[in-house]
């Protein structure tokens, strides 16, 4: 084992039990830090978490996974680091992840999350906006405030980490209103909207070991890599994934007219199959369940699953490949792997 108690060591570990247990580590820390919030923000805060329902009782849905967090705290470890060194970074980066899932939800109209009321929808949108700066200057403080290298260029990670998600946040929104996105673009858009914080996520981790910069930088890519495969299977589980198991409305980005990976590949093929995508997509009334039916039929002909199912795997291979180039303790490399595979291969 990498650390004291807190990873299963052996490569056959599930995945979801690492995300648990690295859960079980960092969770105490996180809500330690909600805890500095006013206690209005703070009760927002962690229903959004899901730690309570609005009157204070126990929720029964479901909580976040956890993904970026435990690629802080593999990656410390992974490089010879305690665990308890990257706790304050595996916090920021939560931080940050769910403030932009309570501005994403507002953005995008979202009445959903994790299979619960998304907080704008339960209290107003104001209080979705304010819950998610909150959690944003929350983050910030809580690497400040761990001294050492992470208080030294943690924050300016963790700064340029929230500008390139704010950049892809803004292009999502902006190509909703074109008819057609390159495939290049809608890439470019989740590698800032979703890759820009699991680089950071692994390279904070990393650096609160005192990682030399060659490791870090191997970890900084895997991290770019892996979360645009995970961007990329978010996408095609909107399209082919299943509500009970997404805990999110089926088909919510054709509906939105997005420029996800598999939508922009369908619209780009210049098949009479992407031709017709066009034109159902460019209609200005709200499509229907037939007219819904009827685009992921046309998706399906164009090869988009397939392409997307491809590109994953691309990605994922890409990504390990600078993992190993990390040279990375085995519990933690093995870890990382799982997690990696899961990313690509989840149904939620």
């Amino acid at each position: 084992m990498d650390g004291p108690a807190a990873l299963p060591s052996a490569p056959q570990e599930r995945a979801q039990d690492i995300l648990e247990q690295v859960g079980v580590l960092v969770t105490p820390s996180l809500r330690e830090a909600v805890e500095r919030l006013p206690s209005r923000i703070r009760h927002l805060a962690g229903c959004h978490f899901g730690w309570w329902e609005a009157d204070g009782t126990r929720p029964a849905g479901k909580q976040g996974k956890g993904l970026r967090p435990a690629l802080v705290v593999l990656s410390c470890q992974g490089v010879g680091g305690d665990h308890m060194a990257a706790l304050p970074a595996a916090v920021a980066v939560e931080l940050v992840h769910n403030a932009s899932l309570l501005h994403d939800d507002i953005i995008d109209g979202d009445r959903i999350r994790r299979g619960r009321p998304a907080l704008w929808a339960a209290f107003g949108i104001p209080a979705g906006i304010l819950a998610g700066d909150a959690l944003f200057f929350l983050a910030a403080e809580v690497l400040l405030d761990a001294g050492g290298p992470l208080a030294d260029t943690g924050p300016a990670e963790l700064n340029k980490a929230v500008q390139n998600l704010i950049e892809g946040e803004y292009a999502d929104v902006v190509f909703q209103d074109h008819p057609v996105v390159s495939v290049p673009d809608t890439s470019a858009m989740a590698q800032s909207k979703t890759g820009a914080l699991t680089a950071t996520s692994c390279a904070l981790g990393a650096l609160a070991a005192g990682a030399h910069q060659a490791r870090v930088e191997h970890l900084r890519a895997f991290g770019a890599h892996l979360g645009a495969a995970f961007q990329l299977t978010d996408d095609l589980l909107d399209v082919w994934g299943h509500p009970e198991a997404t805990g999110k409305p089926r088909w919510s980005d054709l509906a939105a007219r997005k420029k996800t990976g598999p939508i922009a590949y369908a619209l780009n093929t210049e098949s009479p199959a992407g031709r017709a995508l066009g034109r159902l997509l460019s209609s200005p009334l709200p499509l229907d369940q037939r007219q819904l039916e009827r685009a992921v039929r046309l998706m399906e002909e164009t090869g988009a699953r397939t392409w997307a199912l491809s590109e994953a795997r691309r990605l994922t291979d890409t990504a390990l490949r600078h993992l190993r180039a990390a040279t990375l303790r085995p519990a933690a490399a093995a870890a990382l792997t799982s997690l990696t595979r899961l990313a690509t291969e989840r149904d939620q």
